[in-house]
């Protein structure tokens, strides 16, 4: 009887587990081979323009399931004090995608929380003239009048199924100290 239980336990758990990886966009067979991602600082690869350097790090696809390139950058006193980042018009305007060319949205964008900061993410395909990746994911956040574009360009085209890893990543310890520094916190 208690075998039985087991079994039944294992197969309910992973029904779940098939359910949630197809949620997140993740074939069946990733939970074998998931691990947690691994972001590795590499060096800025931009020329310096009116918002300086930024911090860049790159994400193997074995660690994120696909290639994935992610730009911070501050953007002092450049973000509406009062409201912040209050739509997809606000998060384009603030956002860094002019660093990777052209882009197109590829839906409505969504309210993103980053530690005790508030913003917007949303996930855009790339121009084929554009760096390696076929799209990227763009996530603005704020405090008070001062501001983080994170831009995330990625191997495949499944941003859904990368997002989750990129925000874990920015409310990580990591980002947050170089925010803190970075914004005068």
């Amino acid at each position: 009887m208690k075998r039985v239980a087991i079994a039944v336990a294992a197969a309910s758990l992973g029904c779940v587990l098939a359910a949630a990886l197809a949620w997140f966009g993740l074939p069946r067979h990733a939970a074998a081979t998931a691990t947690a991602p691994v972001w590795t600082e590499v060096a800025w690869p931009f020329p310096i323009d009116q918002w300086g350097k930024g911090k860049a790090f790159r994400c193997k696809a074995a660690d994120c399931g696909a290639e994935v390139s992610l730009y911070l950058r501050a953007k002092i006193g450049f973000c509406n004090c009062t409201t912040g980042v209050a739509d997809d018009e606000d998060l384009d305007r603030m956002g860094d995608l002019v660093l990777v060319g052209d882009v197109a949205p590829l839906g409505a964008g969504r309210p993103v929380n980053i530690a005790w900061m508030k913003g917007r993410s949303r996930a855009y395909t790339l121009n084929a003239r554009n760096p390696p990746g076929k799209t990227a994911i763009s996530v603005v956040f704020n405090e008070r009048c001062d501001m983080i574009a994170a831009t995330a360009v990625l191997g495949d085209d499944r941003p859904a199924a990368t997002e989750r890893s990129v925000i874990e990543f920015l409310n990580g310890d990591r980002v947050m100290r170089w925010a803190e520094v970075t914004l005068g916190l």
